[in-house]
């Protein structure tokens, strides 16, 4: 707003700068003599406008038509507004002439011509501008329909806070296995998988903002506002961890038993374009990025795939099936935050699913209640045919077994 305001005095107090050279050194007089025959009588005027009011009405007329130009109005709407401005100046005029009044009314047309051409030379060159700084900042790290948004939409690369879900996406265990693989085949395959994974992010409204051997970073809801970020987000992260699992069967040769594990954390970023740099580049922090980073490592101590924080638990509860996991410490030690796991969308989990989910969901609350018994006969129930796979139930299970065994033990010794 500032800017605008700045930009819109500086085009006013120029041209009528120049407006006011080309009145004072006569270089239109031949026009305005032409124009005051046509509308005014100058011989029987008994007063004029002095020179000083037309230089002050010929500023006021410039700063008006730069606000208006720069106000981004549809321009035939900005025509006819010019237009009638032209036609209301020669009506001026030929008022004042009825009550022997002479005023000149070229320098204002002069200073509306002039005013409306320099904004939109201004707007065209920041919008060349504009489209060099969204095409280095966006271009083959959005899908072509939010690039598209993009571009017609209002981003000038000023730093904002953005409500947002992160996503970061890494090959699990990856640092183990840099040390037992060759090189060339970790590459290769470390390759495919930031190739994969950055492209069905992309291709589900994200932006990438990262994709290297550190793993895939991808947030949804920036540089386009949506309401529904998070949800985006798990969708894509569910869909990427099925087709991740799809192409390990088809591809051993290649991943082996590797999985990918992913972190998704949603909240307000600071993001904006760094302009001062000799090719524009984009900073973007907070702290979803920093806890995406955080949940994606934790998968490997909770044998999970996907950890999601509360806040993104929040807005997809309705859409999602999750199960509670643990709690973390945030910032500072007095702030934890639980984490979760989203297993399935909520339209199609089958409903023996559900009743797992709510098993383990009833023994985690037992189990922090330090209701061991009943913590441990819940976690039971939640056992599912692939139970060997369900890492966070097995590890919640061996943290009980020798605490479920002293209780056995305890009436026994009694007896």
């Amino acid at each position: 707003m500032k800017r605008s305001l700045i930009t819109t005095l500086v085009i006013g107090v120029v041209v009528a700068i120049v407006v006011g050279a080309l009145h004072a050194t006569k270089a239109i007089a031949g026009f305005e003599t032409a124009v005051a025959q046509l509308v005014s009588d100058y011989a029987g005027a008994t007063r004029v406008v002095g020179e000083k009011w037309q230089y002050v009405f010929v500023l006021v007329t410039a700063i008006g038509v730069a606000c208006l130009s720069l106000r981004n109005l549809p321009r035939l709407r900005s025509y006819l507004l010019f237009s009638f401005l032209l036609i209301e100046l020669l009506v001026l005029s030929w008022v004042c002439s009825l009550y022997r009044i002479f005023f000149q009314p070229v320098p204002c047309i002069f200073a509306v011509a002039l005013a409306a051409v320099v904004a939109e030379g201004w707007i065209a060159f920041l919008q060349r501008d504009r489209s060099y700084l969204v095409w280095t900042l966006f271009a083959n790290r959005l899908s072509k329909k939010e690039f598209h948004r993009v571009s017609n939409g209002a981003f000038d690369g000023q730093a904002q806070a953005y409500e947002a879900s992160v996503v970061v996406c890494d090959i699990a265990n990856r640092h183990g296995f840099t040390s037992s693989s060759d090189p060339a085949g970790f590459a290769e395959t470390m390759a495919k998988f930031i190739r994969e994974t950055a492209d069905g992010l992309i291709d589900t409204g994200a932006y990438l903002q990262a994709a290297d051997g550190e793993g895939v970073v991808a947030i949804f809801g920036f540089p386009n506002a949506s309401g529904q970020h998070a949800e985006d987000a798990v969708r894509a992260v569910l869909d990427l961890t099925k087709k991740f699992r799809e192409v390990r069967q088809d591809n051993e040769e290649i991943f082996g038993d590797w999985n990918m594990h992913a972190g998704i954390s949603s909240g307000a970023i600071i993001a904006g374009a760094l302009k001062d740099s000799v090719h524009p580049a984009l900073l973007a922090s907070g702290e979803p990025i920093e806890f995406a980073r955080r949940f994606c490592a934790l998968n490997h101590r909770y044998g999970s795939k996907i950890l999601i924080d509360t806040p993104t638990f929040d807005s997809v509860s309705e859409t999602i099936v999750a199960r509670p996991i643990d709690f973390l410490s945030g910032v500072n030690s007095r702030e934890r935050q639980e984490i979760y796991e989203p297993l399935w969308l909520a339209a199609e989990a089958k409903p023996e699913q559900l009743a797992r989910r709510d098993c383990f969901w009833n023994g985690v609350v037992f189990y922090r209640e330090k209701r061991w018994a009943e913590a441990y006969s819940e976690f039971q129930k939640a056992r599912g045919p692939n139970e060997e796979e369900d890492a966070p139930l097995q590890l919640y299970l061996r943290r009980l077994e020798p605490l479920a065994l002293n209780l056995a033990e305890v009436p026994m010794r009694q007896a």
